[in-house]
């Protein structure tokens, strides 16, 4: 049976999931349990549970005030696509045989508003089409674990895409490749769908560790900054 605070739980949970799928949060954020429990009018387990429950699943790390989002070294961004690249094209094959007519016509509307918010660079509404139309075809496949298992994969990449969508070019280049798989679903051809689907993760992995390496490479140069900026204020 479920307490009424298994249910706060739930809504707190899926609130900051979104939020993470929609890189609304970014790696220098904390999330603090009586903040968010103090914004939705509820005590603190209930916000605090739902972060631990996060934490478990690898999207959240604990800092000393608070939570801040996972940030995935260049071995991790490698290993989660090696694993990625063997469940993604081979769903998105059977997405493609089993698609209905609801379901393409999300997935249709989904590419409509990435196109539209690129051309208008419009970040937060890219990023939010690009998780609906991902929601949308894996809709389309009949293993829920396995397109609850992709899902999670993929959330786990929030705290480097938003600098992937930020780059014009490649951004573009990522707008060509998914208009290349949702052309495939249309068509119903599963081959096609599968190796467009493997190519756009190798597109995307190289595009992922371009961002992370500037990331890390920017951070190394920020750091004897602060040094001698602390140096200078202890003096």
């Amino acid at each position: 049976m479920l307490k009424p605070s298994d249910n706060l739980v739930d809504a707190i949970y899926a609130d900051l999931r979104l939020k993470l799928q929609r890189s609304a949060v970014s790696p220098t954020d904390r999330l603090v349990d009586t903040e968010i429990a103090n914004a939705h009018g509820i005590s603190r387990m209930p916000a605090r549970e739902a972060l631990l429950r996060l934490v478990s699943e690898g999207y959240l790390v604990g800092t000393t005030r608070g939570f801040a989002v996972r940030e995935l070294s260049l071995e991790d961004i490698s290993g989660l696509f090696e694993v990625r690249r063997q469940l993604e094209p081979r769903a998105a094959a059977c997405a493609a045989r089993d698609m209905t007519p609801e379901i393409e016509a999300e997935i249709t509307t989904a590419m409509n508003r990435v196109e539209r918010a690129l051309s208008q660079s419009d970040i937060p509404a890219l990023l939010a089409a690009n998780v609906d139309f991902r929601n949308a075809w894996l809709k389309a496949v009949n293993n829920p674990h396995m397109a609850a298992t992709i899902s999670r994969f993929i959330d786990y990449f929030q705290s480097v895409r938003l600098g992937t969508f930020a780059d014009p070019a490649t951004a573009y280049q990522y707008i060509n490749g998914l208009s290349r798989i949702h052309a495939a679903f249309l068509a119903h051809d599963p081959l096609m769908v599968q190796d467009r689907m493997m190519l756009f993760m190798f597109a995307a992995e190289e595009a992922y560790l371009s961002v992370r390496r500037r990331q890390v490479e920017e951070a190394e140069t920020a750091r004897p900054a602060r040094r001698r900026i602390q140096k200078r204020g202890t003096a």
